[in-house]
């Protein structure tokens, strides 16, 4: 079988193959093991350690199917050393007979049984339960090299997956497509020989290092790997900026007037980011940039500025936001920055009332310049007249098939439009040169002048009489707090229950003052007002869920609490406490926890506190998270590391951007074989 062609097997196998991503023989050859069992040497039952894997031989003296306690097959066996106990809890008429033709054969033809698992003590004395085992003969060798254990599925042994990979192994085409002397220099062997001792390591090689993935074999699989997800997102990046895109050039003077409007100055760094959008949109590619900044570091007022230009050049500007809260809170704010300079800025959801949500379409169709929505903006009923930009808040929160879809909205009457991507959960430098490589990023680091420290205090909930009378000492200096309800993941309609019992709950406690609530469920109309209440002040207590968690701005609220804080996750909770600080008030976030701590709550909780950057709680996150989950929704459009650990192997990184960077200039033939040989027809993932 060639490595590049479709695996040979009856249709049923091919079937549970594909589960496990298995196509073509190429995919075998990268199917490495999870780990190795050493079956190379024999121990003596008597000098066996307990409760570590071990191979032992051994002939059968006994076979009993027993039904006391419960229906199982017990065999005794013993070598020169002792005897051994095997139990199987589930067996099959079949093992009964193998282990009595076992039995029978043992004086005859000196058969013998090779089994491999844990001895642990017994009611019986030293027994092995559900051993692997298989009938030898008395002078078979023993393999000469650790056996692979590979990830597998349902209805495929492990033996059935060295049949296959073994002779695909041998026929595939292992040639070296790398600078030899500069792996040789990086400490790297060749590829063929990687895969082979991966495979079948020999005698000597050290097992702790193949286990923990530090061997240099392991490292070259690493590097490959990682290797390939820069080619792929590089040669998407280079593919992009071959393609015609709107120039959004103009005067500069919407941008001037609204700044001239705002009642604070841009910082250095909105400044900074502002004039790399800005000279990227006046380029004839289409850009793909994402704009990271902490909560609060004023990515709203730049994605304004870059609406400006675009309205100025003639196009439209789509806004995206993940929900129906944030959505309103930007088109409140985009509203009353732009609307006084003659931009028409139009809102359009999924809740809106028919007669109005197809008004807003049609001006979108027409003469809207920017407009502001959800999910809404990709449905099939929306059109737009001259897109050129489109704006998406909390990128991660949307699909790689969300993303597309509104840039074809774009395509439809010109060309693809510019995009920016937006999002408050920076994202730690080794993910983004590995997750993000086919974007530019910006980074807004500089929060603005003026802008209060939160205090981070974590308090058991046996105290929350204290929490409460903090809320009415804020409350009493003119203050506002939020109290943020449990998050409850397994069920929208307990969460919603939740929230309303902690509304009544505090409604009580807090007789004198005056208690809001917003939660996913309200009607638009009925969240719009209960947000434009709390921010007139007309309410003292917020009671919310997590809608309120991006986008919101109140900058008289100075408390907020977090109940059940052991539930939430870094960025979210991070992305709360950052509700508040936003005025010149001092500030406060209460965590309120309920003991008994997991040791990743304790871990997050410690993180939390000790930590108001959003780039450490970022690293920590990953530590915690790891890459997939970190990623989020944009993993269904890029290959997650199998192999390579992000936290671990920083360097491959760094060295496979420069790699890339090489073979897409100088090679790009070669190039193209390391992405066929590792992804095959499967890169169409990375064109989003």
């Amino acid at each position: 079988m060639a490595a590049a062609d479709e695996i040979r097997a009856p249709q049923a196998l091919q079937v549970k193959l594909r589960k496990l991503g298995l196509i073509r023989g190429d995919d075998l050859v990268l199917h490495l093991p999870l780990r190795y069992e050493d079956e190379t040497r024999v121990t003596p039952i008597a000098r066996a350690p307990a409760g570590v894997p071990v191979q032992v031989e051994a002939s059968v003296l006994d076979v009993s199917v027993q039904f006391r306690p419960r229906r199982q097959l017990v065999a005794r066996v013993a070598d020169a050393s002792g005897e051994l106990v095997l139990r199987f809890l589930n067996f099959y008429g079949s093992q009964t007979r193998q282990l009595e033709a076992a039995r029978d054969g043992a004086q005859s033809s000196g058969r013998r049984l090779r089994l491999f698992g844990e001895i642990r003590p017994g009611f019986l004395g030293a027994e092995m339960v559900h051993p692997r085992y298989r009938v030898v003969a008395a002078d078979e060798p023993l393999p000469t090299s650790l056996t692979p254990v590979y990830p597998t599925t349902a209805g495929i042994s492990q033996a059935a997956l060295r049949k296959l990979i073994l002779p695909a192994l041998a026929g595939a085409d292992l040639s070296e497509l790398l600078d030899s002397p500069w792996c040789q220099r990086q400490g790297l062997p060749t590829f063929a020989e990687a895969v082979h001792l991966l495979h079948a390591p020999p005698p000597g090689v050290p097992e702790g290092a193949l286990q923990l993935r530090s061997h240099p074999a392991w490292r070259r699989i690493k590097f490959d790997e990682v290797l390939t997800q820069q080619l792929s997102l590089r040669r998407a990046y280079r593919a992009r900026r071959l393609k015609g895109a709107p120039l959004l050039k103009g005067s500069g003077k919407l941008a001037r007037r609204l700044l001239a409007s705002l009642p604070f100055s841009l910082t250095d760094a909105q400044r900074r980011v502002h004039d790399e959008i800005a000279g990227e949109l006046s380029q004839h590619y289409p850009m793909q940039r994402l704009l990271q900044g902490d909560v609060g570091s004023g990515k709203t007022i730049v994605a304004a500025l870059a609406a400006c230009q675009a309205i100025e050049a003639g196009y439209q500007t789509a806004f995206m936001a993940p929900t129906e809260i944030l959505a309103e809170q930007h088109y409140l704010k985009l509203h009353a920055w732009l609307d006084p300079l003659g931009i028409e800025v139009v809102w359009l959801t999924g809740r809106q009332k028919r007669a109005l949500r197809q008004a807003m379409q049609g001006r979108a169709a027409g003469a809207a310049q920017l407009i502001v929505g959800t999910h809404a903006l990709i449905q099939d009923s929306v059109d737009f007249a001259r897109l050129g930009l489109v704006i998406i808040d909390e990128q991660h929160r949307f699909g790689v098939a969300q993303r597309l879809e509104l840039r074809k909205k774009g395509e439809k009457n010109s060309m693809p439009p510019h995009q920016l991507m937006m999002s408050a959960t920076p994202i730690p430098r080794t993910l983004a040169m590995s997750y993000y490589a086919d974007l530019d990023v910006s980074v807004l680091d500089e929060l603005p002048p003026g802008r209060q420290p939160i205090k981070t205090k974590l308090v058991t909930d046996s105290r929350r009489d204290e929490v409460i009378a903090r809320v009415r000492g804020v409350v009493g200096v003119g203050r506002q707090a939020y109290w943020v309800c449990p998050l409850i993941e397994e069920s929208e309609k307990l969460q919603l229950q939740t929230a309303l019992d902690t509304h009544a709950a505090l409604t009580e406690e807090l007789d004198d003052l005056r208690v809001g609530l917003v939660h996913g469920r309200l009607k638009s109309d009925e969240k719009v007002a209960t947000m434009a209440a709390f921010a007139a002040g007309k309410i003292d207590v917020l009671v919310a869920t997590t809608v309120i968690e991006v986008g919101v701005d109140v900058p008289n609220a100075s408390l907020m609490v977090i109940e059940h804080a052991e539930r939430f996750g870094l960025s979210q909770l991070h992305q709360l406490r950052g509700r508040v600080g936003r005025g010149a008030h001092e500030s406060a976030c209460v965590l309120l926890y309920q003991q008994p701590l997991s040791e990743t709550a304790r871990a997050r909780l410690k993180i939390i506190f000790e930590n108001d950057d959003g780039f450490e709680i970022a690293r920590h996150d990953l530590h915690l998270r790891g890459p997939g989950e970190f990623v989020g929704s944009r993993q269904s459009g890029v290959p997650l590391l199998r192999y390579a650990d992000l936290e671990v192997d920083t360097d491959l990184v760094e060295l496979a951007r420069e790699m890339a960077e090489r073979l897409l200039r100088d090679a790009p033939d070669l190039a193209q074989r390391h992405l066929q040989r590792w992804l095959g027809s499967r890169e169409e993932l990375l064109k989003a």
